[in-house]
Parts: structure tokens; C-alpha cells; sequence
């Protein structure tokens, strides 16, 4: 029987926390008949993280690919690169502030033998610090919890798009085996649902696992209303990328401006319990990114900042 290849896929950008998240995945314990690789790909102007990465203890190989600069994308596809190369059966895609336990491939490849699914993808839960405010630990707008959603009325459900901090995907012999990442999505973000939306639209098929965990440490910098309004916002912006047509365009914009104005409300009724009131404006931010992704409305740069800033991030 031949042995499937997993490369698993690590963009990285100015974050020791990379280290923690290479020491996960050396305790990775393969799914039966597969091999394993990582693929770390360093979207910084210089190669910083190369000696982390050549530091690394390791029980699988690793592959060190330099691909500047401050997009995302650019990393992204680089990885895609290498594993076109390998012609890895499947990628395995992980941020590089995340940590796995050790049979979190099993779990997700677990899904996908069992389903006969394409991509599985796995939550990213928050860890969040001992200053996060109450009311953001309590709503846990940093994790990520993937969900089927309705095809249609009537249809068989399916997940429509996933993220690149938790997934399994089918990759070689596949019509989506040269898909990459879209460039101009590599500064704001959501470039990752984006990627799947074309990828589920080749013809994928989704399913979760919700036993595959990958932990996220929340960077104290992202611990603000204003933070989570603009990624909630971009998050909308990029969903409008799901409608198709002039129509899917127009139901989409009438249904996410209703849903706009609803949260509006929910705001005016929140009175002064703070936490409510950020429940709806965050709820709120989405709808209203959607309708300006409806309008073709430009993306806020979000990551990637110039080279002379050494506290951004390019990781979403």
C-alpha cells in the first residue's frame, strides 16, 4: 500500500511564539499510512525565523522557505509551492501561534477517512491572559469554531469555506491542486475563506472535527473592541465573496443590511450593560463588512505593516 504524504503548512511572521508551535508538532503521531513533513514559510523582509526553525527538535522533516514580505498570500502560496513539488497527497495547515496535541492529524484524517470528505478543519480555541476583559473571555470572540452551513433548502449540508489555522485538505490529483491564495487579500486578511470558497466551488467536500484542537495564546494587542470591530468587519467584507452573480449579490446585500439594522437595534436596547452592547456591535461589524464587500469596498491593511515595525504581525 502506498504511504500518503501530509506536509503540513506553517507561514510565520516575527513570532517567537513559532517555537512552541514546532515543538507541538514534533510530538505529532502520524496517521496510519501516512508520512509527514512541515513546510515553515518565513513571510519577513529577512530570514529571522530561519535559525527558530533550524533550532527546532524535530521527528519529522521540516523544509525552511524564505518568502518576503509582509503578505501573507505570498507565504501561503510559497508552501502550496513545496507541496506541489512533494506531491503530497494532503496539506495540513496551522498558525504560527497555535499549538497542537499529539494525535491532532489522526483526528482530523480520522474525519476524512470516515466521510469521504475533502477538507476537514478543527477549532482554534483561545487561550486568552489574566487581563482579557470579563466580557470578552465570556463571548470568546478570538476562538474559532467551525460550522456547517445549509446549502440550500431542502440540501444536504455542507461547510461552504474553513480557515487556515486548523484544517485537513486532499490535495494531489485534486481540481483545486493549483489554487492559490489570492495576493491582494494578503495584507488584510480572509484570505484563507477565500481560498477555500474557490476550493469548495472545484468541487470539495467539507466536514468538521471537533476533537482535532489547535490552542491559540490571544496577543495582548488584540485584546480591544476596536481590534475585534475591524477583523469582525474584515470578516464580512471577505464573506461577500461567497455570492455569485448580480442577484446572489443583491439577495446578499438586502439580507446582511436587514441583519445590519437589527443589530442597530440590539445596540439602542443594551441600555449601559456594556458587554451586550459589545455583543451587538461586534455582531453588528460583520453584517455591515459584508454589505461593503458587496460594494467592492476596499480592505483595510490589516497585517503586514512595514518592514520598520518590528511589533506587527502578518498572521491573521
Amino acid at each position: 500500500m502506498k504511504l500518503q504524504r501530509i506536509s503540513i503548512l506553517l507561514c510565520t511572521y516575527r513570532r517567537e511564539s513559532v517555537r512552541d508551535t514546532l515543538a507541538s508538532l514534533s510530538k505529532l503521531q502520524a496517521p496510519q499510512g501516512c508520512f509527514v513533513n512541515i513546510i515553515v514559510a518565513d513571510n519577513d523582509v529577512e530570514p529571522s525565523a530561519e535559525h527558530i526553525v533550524g533550532q527546532a527538535d524535530q521527528s519529522w522533516p521540516v523544509t525552511y522557505v524564505h518568502a518576503p514580505a509582509g503578505n501573507i498570500s505570498i507565504a501561503r502560496n510559497a508552501c502550496l509551492d513545496h507541496a506541489r513539488r512533494r506531491q503530497s497527497d494532503w496539506i495540513a495547515f496551522v498558525d504560527d501561534d497555535e499549538v497542537v496535541g499529539p494525535d491532532w492529524l489522526q483526528k482530523l484524517m480520522g474525519v476524512a477517512v470516515a466521510s469521504g470528505v475533502d477538507v476537514v478543519s478543527g477549532p482554534a480555541i483561545a487561550q486568552y491572559p489574566s487581563e482579557t476583559p470579563e466580557w470578552m473571555v465570556e463571548q470568546d470572540w478570538h476562538s474559532n469554531w467551525p460550522a456547517l452551513r445549509m446549502a440550500g433548502q431542502g440540501r444536504q449540508a455542507k461547510l461552504q469555506t474553513s480557515h487556515t489555522c486548523n484544517a485537513l485538505v486532499r490535495f494531489w490529483g485534486t481540481p483545486w491542486v493549483d489554487q492559490n491564495f489570492d495576493v491582494r487579500r494578503g495584507t488584510s486578511g480572509g484570505e484563507d475563506t477565500a481560498y477555500f470558497f474557490d476550493v469548495s466551488r472545484s468541487g470539495a467536500r467539507f466536514n468538521i472535527c471537533p476533537d482535532a484542537v489547535a490552542e491559540e495564546r490571544v496577543a495582548p494587542e488584540r485584546l480591544t473592541l476596536a481590534w475585534l470591530t475591524e477583523r469582525r468587519f474584515r470578516m464580512g467584507q471577505t464573506y461577500s465573496a461567497a455570492a455569485v452573480g448580480p442577484a446572489e449579490l443583491a439577495r446578499l446585500t438586502v439580507s446582511a443590511s436587514a441583519k445590519a439594522i437589527y443589530c442597530q437595534i440590539g445596540i439602542w436596547c443594551s441600555g449601559r450593560d456594556t458587554a451586550r452592547q459589545n455583543f451587538w456591535i461586534l455582531r453588528g461589524a460583520l453584517h455591515k463588512g459584508v454589505v461593503a464587500g458587496c460594494f467592492a469596498r476596499p480592505q483595510a491593511r490589516l497585517y503586514g505593516a512595514p518592514a520598520a515595525d518590528p511589533s506587527s504581525t502578518a498572521n491573521g
